[in-house]
């Protein structure tokens, strides 16, 4: 594979694997909006969040099974389609309760896209270099949460809150059309996997029993929860504390995504000279301690506008060096169940992003406080679940060798 075609190929994947982050970060500034039109309060708004991560934390067990029984496009193009109808759907829905059962389906849609683009990087690249292309997607990835609130804030101010949904349903036309004709198969449809609910519950048990597995998705899903305790909280923080515009606010998302987005680059160069897991440890010690400070400016009364952003882009700075690297040790082990085992990765770390954001929205008591301390209290216990997964694997191979060697001997 010549290094054009590598390109292109992470740009595709990076394309799908962005579907989800664009839906969830575009429509963020038209929250007072939304409000406004639908006659509710910004909270209720937040839910239609939630529900979009607990349909992608749902979706992601779907379609797992789907890609390995029937190949990768059949599901991909199945999820894709739905994923542009719920959007028209949500441009023109009338009330916060259809609004939020819209993103539902949205979700179960463009889901697929996420699965897909994981399983692929599996496929189509080595062992050893899905590291660096989880990084490379991930540029690709971050890319949106810069310009997507962005782009989002300015289209709400001069077409309103529909017509975020409206691009969100075109763009994904395109994507599909580039699936079509560029992407590859990646691996093809196996007949033996068997799609019985008794045969699916088998494959997601062997995944799960991979102890690599559950230890970096789980540390790296409670990681990839802060981010989105961030996205459930920031439009009310920035726009209705600190009064920023919807232009402004975009454009504070922005900066947060760059110093993301500059951390992933930096994970190519760390790669050089550390082992993933070396990395992931160091980023965790990390955000821990930017937390700390978050946490004690924030509850002794707050940052000025800029401190906060800076503190918190400094704190993302960790989740761009953690997703990747975690990703691919947890999908390192396996490549016949690759789409089941990407499929529960990514269930997982919805799930804890909908958990995250649910809470912050629970907590809602018109500060900052919420956002901040569910976004470090997921950092803090990644750490703590990652030293103890690692300890109880170690503990775990001791024993075992122990106990081999007890056996030969008698």
């Amino acid at each position: 594979m010549t290094r054009k075609q590598q390109f292109i190929l992470i740009l595709i994947l990076g394309a799908l694997a962005t579907i989800s982050p664009f839906s969830i970060d575009m429509y963020l500034p038209g929250f007072p909006s939304i409000a406004e039109d639908l006659k509710t309060t910004i909270a209720s708004v937040q839910l239609s969040l939630t529900s979009y991560f607990i349909g992608i934390a749902a979706g992601q067990m779907i379609y797992g099974p789907l890609l390995d029984r029937f190949g990768r496009k059949a599901p991909l193009y199945a999820g894709l389609i739905i994923y542009i109808f719920a959007s028209l759907g949500c441009a023109f829905t009338g009330s916060v309760e259809a609004l939020i059962a819209m993103r539902f389906l949205q979700a179960l849609g463009g889901c697929a896209g996420m699965v897909a683009a994981q399983a692929l990087v599996r496929d189509l690249f080595p062992v050893d270099k899905t590291a660096q292309a989880f990084s490379s997607m991930t540029l690709v990835v971050a890319v949106s949460p810069m310009i997507a609130p962005t782009v989002g804030g300015y289209m709400t101010a001069a077409f309103g809150w529909h017509s975020v949904f409206i691009v969100l349903a075109v763009i994904t036309t395109l994507i599909v059309v580039c699936v079509y004709f560029i992407l590859p198969q990646g691996r093809k449809a196996d007949p033996s996997i068997s799609l019985k609910p008794r045969a699916v519950v088998g494959n997601f048990y062997t995944v799960i029993r991979q102890p690599q597995f559950l230890v970096y998705t789980l540390a790296g899903g409670l990681a990839s929860s802060a981010p989105f305790a961030y996205i459930a909280g920031s439009a009310d923080v920035f726009m209705n504390l600190y009064g920023s515009s919807e232009q402004e606010y975009g454009w504070i998302f922005a900066v947060v995504a760059a110093v993301m987005i500059g951390s992933t680059q930096l994970n190519h160069v760390f790669l050089k000279r550390f082992k993933s897991e070396q990395v992931i440890r160091g980023a965790f010690a990390m955000q821990t301690l930017v937390g700390i400070l978050l946490i004690t400016g924030t509850a002794l009364g707050g940052f000025d506008k800029v401190t906060l952003v800076a503190l918190i882009a400094l704190f993302m700075a960790g989740h761009g060096l953690i997703n990747p690297n975690a990703t691919a040790l947890s999908l390192a082990p396996f490549s016949r169940h690759a789409g089941s085992a990407a499929s529960l990765s990514g269930s997982f770390r919805m799930a804890m992003g909908g958990v995250a954001s649910a809470l912050v929205s629970a907590f809602h008591n018109n500060t900052a406080v919420p956002m901040i301390a569910v976004m470090v209290g997921c950092s803090v216990c990644g750490l703590i679940f990652l030293a103890v997964g690692k300890f109880t694997i170690r503990y775990n191979a001791r024993k075992r060798d122990v106990e081999e060697e007890t056996s030969v001997l008698m």
